[in-house]
C-alpha cells in the first residue's frame, strides 16, 4: 500500500498528551504548550493531558511513563537545547521502543532554513514509547510551529494507524 493510501485511512480526533519542560514557565506563561495545544485542536484532536514540569529528567521521565498509556501520542516542548539543564532527550530516550530519526534530521532542515546554522543545536526527537507516539520539540513558540506544522500535525492520524495495526 502507498503512503499515500496509508494517509486516506489516518486515525482522526486522537488523545494527545502535552508537556513543558521549563523551570521558569507557568501553565498560564506556556506559549509553547499552549500553541501546541491549540495547534492539535485546530487539527481536530483533543488534549487528555497539559502539565509543566520543572527541568528535572526523572520528574520528566515519571510524568511521561505515567501519563502515557491513557494517551494516544505524547508532544513534549522544552529542554532539547544544550544547555546544562536542558534534560528532556535524557528523560525521553530511555522510555523509546524506536527512535524516529528522520524526525530530527528533517525538523533540523526545516529549522535551518528559518534560523540558520543555530539549528544544529536542537536536539528534537521523536520516536514510539509503548506502542505511543512521542516527540520532544524545543520550547520556542517558532521550533514549535514548524515541527507541528510541517511534520507533525501532517503525520499524526497516519502514524497513529500504523501503531494501532
Amino acid at each position: 500500500m502507498s503512503a499515500h493510501e496509508h494517509k486516506k485511512q489516518a486515525r482522526t480526533n486522537l488523545n494527545v498528551g502535552i508537556v513543558s519542560a521549563s523551570d521558569t514557565r507557568t501553565f498560564e506563561t506556556d506559549k509553547s504548550g499552549l500553541l501546541v495545544r491549540q495547534m492539535l485542536e485546530a487539527a481536530g484532536h483533543r488534549v487528555g493531558f497539559h502539565q509543566v514540569v520543572p527541568d528535572d529528567r526523572d520528574r520528566i521521565a515519571s510524568v511521561i511513563s505515567t501519563n502515557l498509556g491513557g494517551l494516544d501520542a505524547m508532544i513534549i516542548t522544552g529542554g532539547t537545547g544544550i544547555a546544562p539543564r536542558d534534560c528532556t532527550i535524557e528523560a525521553l530516550v530511555p522510555l523509546l521502543d524506536k527512535e524516529l530519526p528522520g524526525f530530527g534530521e528533517l525538523f533540523r532542515t526545516l529549522s535551518y532554513e528559518e534560523i540558520g546554522s543555530a539549528a544544529f543545536l536542537s536536539r528534537a526527537i521523536a520516536g514510539i514509547s509503548a506502542g505511543k507516539f512521542v516527540a520532544a520539540l524545543p520550547g520556542s513558540t517558532a521550533g514549535c510551529r514548524l515541527a507541528m506544522e510541517k511534520l507533525i500535525i501532517p503525520e499524526l492520524g497516519h502514524i497513529a494507524f500504523l501503531l494501532q495495526s
